[in-house]
């Protein structure tokens, strides 16, 4: 008499209990733990560790910029940063693409 549903379906048992929502969530909780201390942990404290370089940069410093130019820093602003990279040569960049500062005298050795 059913309509909508066959005799097959209607008469077919229920299906048996699977795993418990908390055994089910198991999984998927493990891995943004694991996701969170593998990948974003770190690159926060790169982060970090990249803002105090900023941050302490001064004029006179011997620094390496992203795209691999090293040389001094002849004036600082509070988003760009001039430098030096030759005798009379001077190259105005952003703060932020400054990734390193070498040792002292390391200029003068190339």
């Amino acid at each position: 008499m059913s309509f909508l549903i066959s005799d097959a379906l209607a008469a077919a048992p229920a299906p048996a209990a699977g795993p418990g929502a908390l055994e089910s969530l198991i999984f998927p909780i493990g891995l943004i733990i694991i996701l969170y201390f593998f990948m974003i942990r770190p690159q926060m404290r790169r982060q970090k560790e990249h803002r105090q370089l900023i941050e302490s940069l001064k004029k006179g410093d011997e620094v390496q910029t992203e795209g691999g130019l090293l040389g001094k820093i002849v004036e600082l602003g509070d988003n760009f940063v001039s430098v030096e990279i030759a005798d009379g040569v001077v190259v105005k960049l952003r703060r932020s693409a400054v990734i390193a500062v070498m040792p002292k005298g390391s200029l003068k050795e190339l």
